[in-house]
């Protein structure tokens, strides 16, 4: 089986379920979207719901899709910086619990967060710290350099995209060690600053997209159907999630349409991270498209009947179950 690394911010969510919309008009955070704030600002924000009952998870996209190939029990590792207190040691311990192989440097600074507003009809909207994770550079990066040549897939969150040159660097030192370049766009504002930059490295370097259908949007003015045809012309395996009417897949000239299993939403965190997890270890276990998307489509299933991105063992040992019928 094919091994996966990826790299990302690595960040403890901190999660916050809301009665109504009114605080994000409050605080100014457009609704599911991903905006970066300063210690002060996330402390501020704290503030306005300090009442409210808070979850903690370790988190980060790039991370928890990983985190969930380690689960299914695929070879995964992942790349970030942490910082040295309790709360890092908590996001090391989670991700060797998983069984990935951890690449993490630390720091002295204080974690990075992201605090995750949960409307009530279950859309995100991210108010993310940095703290640490912000530290990682290319500089770093090369001191990780011999690594790469341990893996087959390179798997990249695109809220790294802020930091275009680790981005780039890090996406050329796949490709230099002959890996598979992977990247989930993100949030659809992500994409609406770096459109241009994105456009280059996906056309350059990047074999897999993973979008949903607003990032999609943001990405090339097109519908869901049109932006998957509009990607393909670019990577090799393009992925359009289009939320409760499934997924659109296309690789070699095929297009296969992805449904969704039967659930009862809780919290969409973690949706479209786990999708990449099962789609990542589908291809990497040699299954075919059509198998890599229903298995993407069971993890983001199963993920939003829980709060948060992480799930207890009886739900990874029915998906495991369930599973097994993919390599029929």
């Amino acid at each position: 089986m094919k091994k996966i690394l990826g790299i990302g911010s690595a960040l403890v969510d901190i999660l916050i379920r809301l009665q109504d919309d009114a605080a994000l008009v409050q605080l100014g955070l457009p609704k599911g979207s991903m905006q970066l704030v300063d210690q002060s600002q996330r402390d501020s924000i704290l503030s306005v719901f300090e009442g409210f009952t808070k979850s903690l998870a370790a988190g980060g996209s790039a991370a928890n899709t990983i985190h969930g190939i380690g689960k299914l029990g695929g070879p995964a590792g992942f790349i970030g910086i942490i910082g040295q207190d309790q709360l890092g040691d908590s996001f090391v311990n989670d991700m060797k619990n998983a069984g990935v192989e951890v690449h993490i440097l630390r720091s002295p600074t204080p974690p990075g967060c992201a605090t995750t507003l949960i409307s009530p009809d279950s859309e995100r909207t991210f108010a993310t710290y940095l703290g640490a994770s912000s530290e990682l550079s290319p500089a770093h990066l090369e001191t990780l350099r011999p690594i790469f040549g341990q893996y087959d897939i390179f798997h990249i969150e695109g809220y790294l995209v802020f930091n275009q040159l680790l981005t780039e660097t890090a996406i050329k030192m796949a490709k230099e060690a002959g890996l598979l370049v992977s990247i989930d766009l993100a949030s659809y504002n992500v994409v609406e600053a770096n459109r241009d930059f994105l456009h280059r490295i996906v056309q350059d370097y990047v074999d897999i997209v993973f979008a949903n259908e607003e990032e999609a949007r943001a990405f090339t003015g097109k519908e869901p159907e049109e932006a998957l045809a509009a990607i393909s012309q670019l990577a090799s395996w393009t992925i359009v999630k289009t939320g409760s009417k499934g997924s659109l897949i296309h690789h070699d000239g095929a297009t296969c349409r992805i449904g969704v299993i039967p659930v009862t939403p809780a919290d969409t965190t973690g949706a479209g991270d786990l999708y990449a997890s099962g789609f990542l270890y589908g291809l990497a276990s040699g299954l075919s498209l059509q198998q890599c998307g229903e298995l993407g489509a069971l993890l983001a299933g199963k993920v939003i009947e829980v709060m948060g991105a992480k799930m207890d063992e009886d739900r990874w040992t029915e998906i495991k179950q369930t599973g097994k019928g993919l390599n029929a």
